[in-house]
């Protein structure tokens, strides 16, 4: 028996050995092709290609294409399980020529690895032209040698494929493989063409034609080749079974599902184990090419298909989860194929184990209720839509659940009623939100948000991506275009840009069209929690509704900004541990130049303790250890010890980010919606450059990572040797330098003090009233202004004074930058009889002061006019003379 790894991997060399390029397959989630949720066929990686808007340095190509159909228009889903065919998850076996080989090199290739490779008999064989095509009809009698009645000529276009209504078309030839007459069917074309005895191998594309509004209008100047061999079709063939379930894959998992359930893949619960084991590959694949369940766009195509299978486990009787428990065999079967299985197990099993502990719960409750509410049905009968809503809204049952619970039971629901009450219970969401005072204007983003659901975020996985245009907003309104000169709000149906929220601001970069349009993207908001929505200056071009846009993510920046979010992370964790679980986030700005980070703690932090945190965060960066992310209810992932995240609006699941190691465990764990470094050595350093107050209880730090970090700690260094230079020392001396010279400054200042202080007691300068003694009114008195001295020395120079009278006044006035100071003492035998604080009163009014006071021995006071300094010292005498009166 020839394996399914064995297939694909004879495929592969075969064409490389024809001089094709082996291509490895693409994700899942496709980034050429915005109207597309998965990559559902092996041509849409080459589709720029194809078209001509992209070149790659081969002209012949082969891969093994992961696809997924289960969402949109290519939706296998409710077939799966049912069927012998029909997958959520499947490889597409494809050879491309880009302008190179057409028809005949093409038909050749396929025929001789069909009969000579892999040995088919030739009078097993049948193909398929479209009816107008006679060369390749003639091909086929001449390269296979293909009797004329095994060339079918169909006339549908089954067998003419097109890109779209614009672009690249063509006839197809289909190659059937007959299991002979025992197994029923007819050839393709007949009456019976649906049995199972014809199964469709390959699909061979001419792209010959260039049409346009679905009309051919000329040849294409480089004819190409695009073909599809589905692997497990062909599997199965060259294992001898018509079922794909038979295939040695699908049997390795059914195996391992039946162990685990106890239960035989027979009779009824041969479809349970089938759904698990095709749901499983999706699963899988899509969350190790990123894409993580969810209540919208790709993430609920996931959840829907994990579901499905989950019911099924259920139904075989599986008490606890167990999906999960079956990723090893997937691994095992696909992962040599495959590394990003291998690289993405931990994650894989996570997010089923995660989601499948979630919905028992849900599914239990809503199985009992769907049985109560379905009970007394007749086969054939209808469930009501209202019943069908009542068990969405309240309880949490999905509607496709609800319809594939009750398909085995020959029931249906009405659809038309459940779709009247979704919509009835959005119009009071509505007037709800009216009556709420919300701002006015955000009434157009409610209005998008219920025309189209919210923005796939594709930013998680990459920073470039196609995207169709939505909605355009300008000045609050909604127009058609946008050109060049205006600035606009951008809304598209998936975007690699994130929007500022919780603490991170929105992306910048760049928009483009094959229509020259260019725009710039100067910020990205987050309208209503769930539109991200793109502020854009058209620079060159115009732009329309419904066109699609190439976006480009200003790459550098984000990481910046990625590594920043990450440090602040890392940095609460190392704030807990140092200071206590006190710490709590009360606010952060995540910029690409710098992170603040607002915390609860009721005094400034020492510098060791500063120090502690800041090295035990390096420690977590040298480490790089992977960051992990899983998605998970609020209630638990706060069990599970995630710190949820100040101001910040969860919902009904949220992300859960893991970073770096210690004894205890991971290191940190929160609860963040934002972008972030895939390992902790990408933020490469971290630098706290402050740390303040910001209100009573809550301090702030400001903090640098990566380059901008380095380039701080340079620049620092820089001012280092600058200042050595100006010392005449080393760096490593500046210190005890410093030191020095503040010891010999606060000398000078003594010095200096004591200098001013004899001036005002005696020393006469050019700059002083001279320290006579005078008469006034019948008191001795000394009156002095002194320009320079500090007014903290003014009550020991007027308590000299005042030694040195024995008996009467002194007033002494410092002038400093403008400034005045004044204080007047009285000697203890005069207080009675002059108050210090009248005097005093009287000179701070003339300085254009306010006051003054002290005790009648003794008072002090200024004013701003310094200009004024000798009239106030006249205003002293003055008011003494009138006391002495």
């Amino acid at each position: 028996m020839t394996s399914t790894n064995d297939v694909r991997r004879s495929f592969l060399e075969y064409f490389e050995k024809n001089g094709h390029a082996r291509v490895a397959s693409a994700p899942l989630v496709p980034h050429n092709d915005p109207t597309l949720m998965f990559v559902n066929a092996g041509m849409v990686p080459f589709k720029n290609v194809f078209t001509g808007l992209e070149t790659r340095p081969y002209v012949t190509a082969t891969s093994s294409q992961k696809c997924v159909r289960a969402g949109g228009k290519h939706n296998d889903l409710d077939n799966v399980g049912y069927t012998a065919r029909h997958h959520t998850f499947f490889e597409m076996l494809g050879n491309f020529s880009f302008g190179d080989y057409f028809k005949d090199r093409a038909i050749e290739l396929a025929w001789n690895l069909l009969t000579k490779e892999w040995e088919l008999s030739p009078d097993r064989l049948t193909a398929t032209v479209y009816h107008t095509d006679e060369e390749a009809f003639g091909l086929w009698k001449k390269i296979a040698g293909l009797p004329e009645s095994r060339i079918i000529r169909i006339p549908t276009k089954d067998n003419f494929w097109a890109m779209g209504d614009d672009g690249p078309c063509g006839p197809c030839s289909e190659i059937f493989y007959d299991h002979g007459e025992s197994v029923p069917g007819g050839p393709p074309g007949s009456p019976d063409e649906d049995g199972d005895r014809f199964t469709e191998v390959w699909n061979l594309v001419f792209m010959q034609f260039e049409q346009a509004a679905g009309e051919i209008v000329s040849e294409l100047p480089r004819k190409s080749i695009d073909t599809g061999m589905g692997l497990e079709r062909i599997s199965a063939v060259l294992q001898g079974t018509t079922d794909n379930y038979e295939t040695d894959t699908f049997r390795a998992l059914i195996r391992e599902s039946e162990a685990l359930t106890h239960t035989k893949a027979e009779g009824e619960n041969k479809a349970s184990h089938r759904v698990i084991a095709d749901h499983l590959r999706a699963s899988g694949f899509l969350v190790s090419d990123g894409v993580l369940p969810a209540n919208e766009g790709r993430g609920y195509v996931l959840r829907r298909i994990m579901r499905r299978a989950m019911r099924h486990a259920q139904l075989l009787g599986a008490r606890e989860p167990l999906m999960y428990r079956l990723v090893p065999a997937l691994v095992a079967e696909m992962g040599a194929a495959y590394p990003e299985l291998v690289r993405a197990q931990p994650l894989i099993e996570a997010t089923l184990q995660q989601e499948e502990l979630r919905f028992r719960q849900t599914l239990v409750t809503g199985l009992k209720l769907l049985d109560e509410a379905s009970e007394g049905l007749p086969k054939g009968g209808t469930l009501s839509g209202e019943t069908a809503f009542k068990l969405y809204d309240t309880y949490g049952f999905p509607y496709d659940l609800t319809e594939d619970a009750l398909r085995s039971r020959g029931l249906e629901v009405d659809r038309s009623a459940f779709d009247a009450a979704m919509a009835e219970q959005k119009a009071k969401a509505r007037a709800a939100w009216k009556g709420s005072g919300a701002k006015a204007n955000e009434e157009i983003w409610f209005d998008l948000v219920e025309e189209h659901g919210a923005t796939e975020f594709t930013g998680y996985s990459g920073d470039e991506g196609e995207g169709v245009v939505l909605a355009i907003v300008k000045d609050g309104l909604r127009v058609e275009r946008a050109e060049i000169g205006e600035t606009v709000d951008i809304l598209l149906n998936q975007t690699p840009f994130y929007g500022e929220s919780g603490g991170q601001i929105g992306d910048t970069g760049k928009l483009t069209t094959l229509k020259s349009f260019v725009g710039e993207v100067e910020d990205t908001s987050k309208q209503l929690g769930k539109l991200h929505v793109l502020r854009t200056k058209v620079v060159k071009g115009e732009l329309s509704v419904g066109e699609t846009v190439h976006q480009r993510v200003d790459a550098e920046r984000r990481d910046r900004v990625r590594a920043n979010h990450s440090a602040t992370h890392l940095l609460h964790a190392a704030l807990r541990r140092q200071l206590g679980t006190h710490v709590t986030q009360k606010g952060s700005l995540v910029a690409p130049d710098y992170f603040r980070f607002d915390f609860s703690h009721p005094k400034a932090l020492a510098r060791d303790e500063i120090d502690a945190v800041e090295a035990e965060v390096n420690a977590q960066i040298r480490s790089n250890e992977t960051v992990t992310t899983r998605l998970m209810t609020p209630d638990d992932a706060i069990a599970a010890g995630a710190m949820a995240l100040f101001g910040e609006k969860y919902g009904d699941e949220v992300r859960v980010l893991s970073m770096g190691q210690f004894d205890e465990g991971d290191y940190s764990v929160e609860l963040c919606g934002g972008t972030h470094v895939r390992a902790l050595g990408d933020i490469q350093l971290l630098k706290i450059t402050s740390e303040s107050a910001v209100s009573s209880g809550v301090r702030r730090i400001e903090a640098l990572s990566g380059e901008a970090a380095r380039l701080w700690l340079n620049e620092r260094d820089s001012r280092l040797r600058e200042a050595a230079a100006t010392l005449k020392s080393a760096p490593d001396e500046v210190p005890a330098r410093v030191a020095a010279l503040v010891e010999d400054r606060k000398r000078l200042e003594r010095e200096l003090a004591d200098a001013r202080k004899a001036l005002a007691m005696g020393g006469g300068t050019a700059k002083s009233e001279g320290p006579a003694t005078e008469d006034v009114g019948g008191h001795k008195f000394i009156g002095q202004v002194v320009e320079g001295f500090d007014p903290k020395g003014l009550r020991a120079a007027v308590d000299d004074m005042k030694k040195r009278l024995g008996s009467g006044i002194g007033a002494l006035i410092a002038v400093n930058e403008g400034r005045a100071s004044v204080a007047v003492g009285v000697t203890d035998d005069l207080a009675g009889q002059v108050s210090a604080v009248e005097l005093v009163k009287a000179a701070v009014a003339t300085l254009g002061g306010q006051g003054g006071g002290g005790r009648p021995d003794m008072a002090q006071g200024g004013g701003p006019d310094g200009a004024k300094a000798h009239e106030a010292l006249e205003a002293v005498r003055d008011a003494l003379e009138k006391v002495a009166a």
